[in-house]
């Protein structure tokens, strides 16, 4: 049965007729005065919580995080990188955009009651394409080594009664991150509900060029118009538009086959499924800029925030819906392990009869 679309201003852009599609559909549709009030109930722009009291679990006393974690036992986790973002801003750039979405969404559920619970972001340093080698200011990790460690830090949570996992990536590692995702579960066979979510592509809509309805005037790259309109919200004491210098990449085959950051032109392949067909970044565009950045305006960044923010709220209450605090997906439909081998280490953590998954034998591939 085909879905239910629902039209828009634009007659290329529809939306489904489904929780999601409707609500894109009305931030979309919001005047500015809607989407300033949305920000609002998120508290954007606010100074990153990294180092706050109560805001991630590992700045949250103890007593704390379980209570928490007995009204809401899902966890986001962001991920970024460091990756030089042109001499106007910071290589820390992608990791507070995710850090900031996601203190967003803790300080809205805290309003409801039960807030959504932060890890520190583990990859501060990501793993990086072939086309970024090089580039000083950028700081490439060994993908299997970024994704072991990412292993690491699920299970921990896992281990810690966070059996709701979902990963908010900015950076152009998304391929590890999946991997890290599905390797994860074939290594342990735990039952959780586990997303890995490049938050720019779930909200892409909202970087559509002028013509298309949206408020950008150039697609969605790297450091450019986008990037800093989000920097200019989100943290504008680290953006020095004097700076900024706009660059274009160097192609050496006809266009129209790999897409941008955000999909905005929906070609056969992904940005980040072909190398040589384009000179690497240290000899084509070595300013760390892929685009205009001398566009950005933070007023272009607020209705991709809102869709955003909105988005992850609906994802975590939908979640919840379906598998309340302390609850999971029934072990065998979502593992070859048993209910009875799994029961111990499902119990809630340091209580009676519960068992460290770190004694858990490994199963499957590794």
């Amino acid at each position: 049965m085909s879905p239910q679309l629902l039209p828009t201003n634009q007659p290329d852009l529809w939306f489904e007729d489904t929780a999601v599609g409707r609500l894109k559909k009305e931030v979309w549709e919001a005047s500015e005065e809607q989407i300033d009030a949305i920000l609002a109930d998120y508290a954007i722009p606010s100074p990153c919580e990294w180092a706050k009291p109560g805001s991630y679990i590992q700045t949250t006393v103890r007593r704390q995080v379980v209570e928490n974690r007995r009204k809401n036992d899902i966890v986001l986790i962001p991920v970024g990188c460091t990756e030089l973002h042109g001499a106007h801003t910071v290589s820390a750039m992608d990791t507070f955009f995710v850090s900031h979405i996601a203190e967003g969404v803790r300080r809205y559920t805290a309003k409801r009651g039960a807030p959504v619970n932060l890890a520190l972001p583990p990859l501060m340093y990501g793993s990086h394409p072939y086309h970024h080698l090089g580039m000083a200011g950028t700081v490439i990790v060994r993908e299997e080594v970024a994704k072991e460690l990412l292993i690491d830090v699920m299970l921990g949570l896992w281990n810690d009664g966070f059996r709701k996992q979902i990963i908010v990536n900015n950076h152009g590692h998304l391929w590890m991150l999946e991997s890290a995702l599905h390797q994860f579960l074939k290594r342990y066979q735990l039952p959780g509900i586990f997303r890995v979510m490049d938050w720019h592509r779930a909200v892409r809509e909202f970087f559509r060029p002028i013509e298309g309805g949206g408020t950008h005037q150039t697609p969605f790259i790297h450091a450019d118009e986008a990037e800093t309109s989000l920097g200019l919200l989100l943290f504008p004491e680290m953006v020095r538009m004097e700076y900024a210098e706009e660059t274009q990449g160097v192609p050496y085959l006809p266009d129209g086959h790999f897409d941008n950051s955000v999909d905005s032109f929906h070609r056969p392949q992904r940005w980040s499924e072909g190398e040589g067909h384009f000179g690497i970044e240290i000899k084509a565009t070595p300013e760390g800029v892929v685009g205009k950045p001398t566009l950005g305006a933070a007023e272009k960044a607020k209705r991709p925030m809102a869709a955003i923010l909105r988005y992850l709220t609906l994802v975590c209450d939908e979640i919840l819906a379906a598998f309340p605090p302390g609850e999971v997906p029934p072990t065998e439909m979502v593992s070859l392990r048993t209910a009875a081998e799994l029961e111990p280490y499902l119990r809630e953590p340091m209580s009676e009869g519960w068992r460290s998954v770190y004694g858990l034998p490994r199963v499957g591939q590794e």
